[in-house]
């Protein structure tokens, strides 16, 4: 039997398979309002077979936008318009649904990737972004602001009423952002973190603001829900966060009650040296997972179903979430599935397309019916 497509219990949450969609930035929200774009996006990929879908990076405030398209959840508008999509997402699966909620810190305020990515400084259209300290991401941004106490108030707040929005919607699973060099790993990172207050200089002060807002988002989030967190093992910069760090960093997550790591890396610097090669971040997953006890998520340039099996079935990992992969397949787990041997849930209406060959494939499960 395939481990890949077994069960996995996350908290309460028992999701039929290992196979998770990444969060992956849409960049077409209109004000942070979700649009017609998500609900065709998250439509097709909640169609997929997978056992989660994580909704992409969430912002928590106007300023917390990495772009001004950027997806958010932080007024009653931007709560509105993603019920219209998850109404519709859920009308035809019964997928679990996570969010990732975010803050961009200093790397927000910037054109879409397909204008480039660059930062956009307040004078040309954009807005001052936020950071521990008064360190740009790369030479010839604009300065943020570095946070101050009430700053912190607020972004905490932010969150929380994040949360409970996200309560609100029925969503399954939150994911906390603290990967990618944004806000939250911008708190862990040495190189990003200068602080000379309770929240810089030593580990356990570089923590602390990242592990407050985790408190905040689970103490106001359903305790039969699970909330996780997505990290960079590694800035992949010499003096940066590395792996140890965030093993000590996962330990004390799973003291609070954290249900998963999702764990990837890089990001925070513009001088950062990664190997890329097939499951180039598995490692970091299988020593956090080690070192915490905790459920792990690996990710990056997983491609091939054979791969994914070895990670679960070996226990580098619990599961593995597909990102780009799964944007040019968005059949992925059905083709994983005959592959392995699995069974996946379709909608009837596509039914007749299971290959001859493997004619068990499909598991018909209706929304709201188990």
């Amino acid at each position: 039997m395939s481990t890949l497509f077994s069960p996995l219990s996350l908290g309460k949450l028992t999701l039929k398979n290992r196979v998770a969609i990444a969060p992956m930035c849409q960049y077409s929200a209109d004000n942070g309002a979700a649009t017609e774009w998500h609900r065709i996006h998250l439509g097709h990929l909640a169609l997929s077979g997978a056992g989660l879908l994580i909704i992409e990076a969430t912002a928590i405030e106007p300023e917390g936008r990495i772009s001004p398209a950027d997806l958010g959840l932080w007024s009653d508008e931007t709560e509105r318009a993603l019920a219209e999509v998850l109404h519709s997402v859920r009308q035809y699966s019964p997928m679990p649904i996570a969010i990732q909620l975010a803050h961009a810190g200093r790397k927000a305020s910037t054109h879409v990737p397909w204008e480039g990515g660059k930062n956009i400084p307040s004078s040309a259209g954009g807005w001052r972004t936020f950071a521990p300290s008064a360190l740009a991401f790369a030479e010839g941004d604009e300065t943020p602001l570095a946070l101050d106490a009430a700053g912190l108030q607020r972004i905490r707040d932010g969150f929380v009423a994040a949360a409970r929005r996200t309560d609100r919607l029925g969503i399954d699973v939150i994911e906390l952002h603290a990967a990618h060099g944004y806000l939250l790993h911008q708190f862990l990172s040495p190189l990003s973190n200068r602080r000379e207050d309770a929240y810089g200089g030593s580990l356990e002060n570089r923590m602390r603001f990242p592990l407050e807002v985790f408190d905040a988002v689970r103490a106001a989030f359903d305790p039969s829900k699970p909330v996780g967190i997505r990290v960079s093992a590694t800035d992949w910069v010499e003096g940066g966060w590395d792996v140890e760090q965030c093993a000590a960093f996962a330990q004390e997550l799973k003291k609070r009650g954290c249900a998963f790591i999702d764990v990837s890396s890089g990001g925070l610097s513009p001088l950062q040296q990664i190997p890329l090669k097939a499951g180039y971040q598995v490692p970091f997953a299988e020593h956090i997972r080690r070192a915490s006890g905790m459920p792990t998520i690996a990710v990056g340039l997983i491609t091939e179903a054979e791969h994914a099996e070895e990670i679960v079935a070996s226990g580098q990992a619990d599961m593995v979430a597909l990102a780009r992969g799964i944007l040019y397949n968005p059949r992925w787990p059905w083709h994983a599935a005959a592959k392995l041997g699995g069974q996946v849930d379709a909608p009837p209406q596509y039914w007749r397309s299971q290959p001859r060959e493997a004619k068990d494939l499909f598991h018909l499960t209706l929304p709201g019916k188990g």
